[in-house]
């Protein structure tokens, strides 16, 4: 467990800079850590590849969402709101692996040969969350003001196109944050 609470930490403090340019929504920093959680399911859909490991873990998505909405209420944030954030996340996520397994399936070539340890991966979602909460208790009254939509539609675009994101990649991104704005 400790281990695991370093690998996160570690992770987080070691994750590319964040996409956010001068000027960017105040949001940016919170759908850049969304986008790159998103992207480490490309590993996860590599690990589960090779092993023949099912895409969906209800068990590990129950223990997820009970983090986050515990990690929630100890910053006395919302959690029915973060669990929902963090359920289209999820949900999200589980669309990219199925969208590479469907491209593996069609094209056998372009499998992963190897894959990092499913452990690694967990602990860069893990750091994520973390990131991800913190980001939403930072920007809390304008994730819950009129002012969000607008930011979010900015702060999508602008992590798209400085993270490269392909068209599937910003579709997932606008899916995992379409619930962003309660406000």
């Amino acid at each position: 467990m400790r281990l695991l609470a370093i690998c996160a930490i570690t992770t987080v403090l070691t994750v590319p800079a964040t996409a956010r340019a001068d000027g960017a929504s105040p949001l940016s920093d919170l759908v850049d850590a969304a986008a790159q959680r998103l992207q480490v399911a490309d590993d996860v859909a590599a690990v589960k590849w090779q092993t023949g490991g099912a895409i969906e873990d209800p068990s590990r998505v129950g223990q997820q969402l009970d983090k986050v909405a515990a990690d929630a209420t100890g910053a006395e944030l919302d959690s029915d709101y973060v669990r929902r954030i963090f359920a289209d996340q999820i949900a999200a996520t589980e669309a990219a692996e199925h969208y590479r397994f469907a491209q593996w399936k069609l094209d056998p070539a372009a499998a992963p040969a190897a894959a990092p340890e499913l452990a690694a991966s967990r602990a860069r979602i893990d750091g994520f969350n973390q990131a991800m909460l913190a980001q939403i208790g930072r920007r809390w009254e304008l994730l819950h003001s009129p002012a969000c939509a607008a930011e979010l539609r900015e702060a999508t675009r602008t992590v798209s196109d400085a993270r490269q994101l392909d068209e599937f990649y910003r579709q997932a991104l606008s899916s995992a944050t379409k619930d962003y704005c309660a406000g």
